[in-house]
């Protein structure tokens, strides 16, 4: 029975590369998904998720599936629109989810148009859902140097994010600039691994192994060091078990990676001891029970 779990990564190279990739990616990805789910900020991560795509296809139209050429693109795309999605919420009364909707939808559509200029339905379907499957060295070590570069990042901001995420008013009391500069770089930090998972599960897929972890983790507890480690495992074990699902079965490897995160989700709000299903009946039983005495 084990090896029908391990004989795919012995045997095969690209099973290999994939899980090594998928792993550098749940390592960096799930931690920056667990603050935006602090911050009230999981669909920004979606949104910028989208965002990026104008500066792929741009990538992508002058120099083809070149890596670092849709990388930069990318990065610069999403940081362009966190910046004007900012600057919008602050001066007018719009939210900043309904400004990063308005940029972000456009952006889809944008990219989307760019691809068709020049490339194929195929083209247009590896941008938006990834290939993980084919992942080489390069992007190895580019998913690699990107999880690594976030790694050291949260480490020095992790105070100030966490005051950030439970008082920001505390933050405030710092010069007025600081706030900002984190605020800068933890979108700046989301854009790079949004880039570095496109490669990988697409842009539509790659903001999934960043939310679904720590949103399920949210269900089992408040702890936000526990949160961070069970979602990170919580994304390798599901980057695991969707690249065996989708080699037995003959299935995408992406989305079933999503969808794998997607059940470990519904199992947690089905059983979860805090926020699921399980603690609603708690509390009825609760109630009958106080009516009773």
């Amino acid at each position: 029975m084990l090896h029908v779990l391990f004989e795919p990564f012995v045997h095969y190279g690209f099973m290999r590369r994939a899980l090594v990739a998928c792993f550098a990616l749940s390592l960096s990805t799930t931690p920056l998904g667990g603050f935006l789910l602090l911050r009230r900020m999981s669909l920004v991560g979606d949104a910028l998720s989208h965002a990026i795509l104008p500066g792929v296809a741009i990538g992508y139209l002058l120099s083809g599936m070149s890596l670092i050429a849709m990388g930069v693109g990318g990065f610069i795309a999403g940081l362009v629109v966190a910046v004007l999605s900012g600057w919008v919420s602050s001066m007018t009364q719009l939210k900043e989810d309904a400004s990063f909707a308005g940029f972000y939808l456009g952006s889809l559509a944008l990219g989307v148009t760019l691809v068709s200029l020049r490339g194929s339905s195929v083209d247009l379907l590896h941008l938006l859902f990834g290939s993980i499957l084919a992942v080489d060295a390069d992007a190895i070590r580019f998913v690699g140097a990107i999880a690594s570069i976030t790694f050291m990042s949260l480490a020095l901001m992790y105070r100030a994010l966490v005051i950030e995420a439970f008082d920001a008013a505390f933050l405030r009391v710092n010069p007025t600039g600081f706030p900002r500069l984190i605020q800068a770089l933890f979108l700046a930090l989301v854009v790079l691994n949004l880039v570095a998972g496109f490669q990988i599960l697409g842009t539509l897929m790659s903001v999934g192994l960043m939310m679904l972890p720590p949103v399920a983790v949210r269900c089992w507890t408040t702890s936000l060091p526990k949160m961070l480690a069970l979602a990170t495992a919580i994304g390798m074990f599901c980057s695991w078990c969707g690249l065996l699902w989708s080699f037995y079965a003959s299935l995408p490897a992406g989305p079933t990676i999503v969808l794998s995160a997607s059940l470990v989700f519904f199992l947690s709000v089905l059983l979860g001891p805090r926020g699921g299903i399980a603690l609603l009946l708690r509390r009825r039983g609760v109630v009958i029970s106080k009516e009773k005495i």
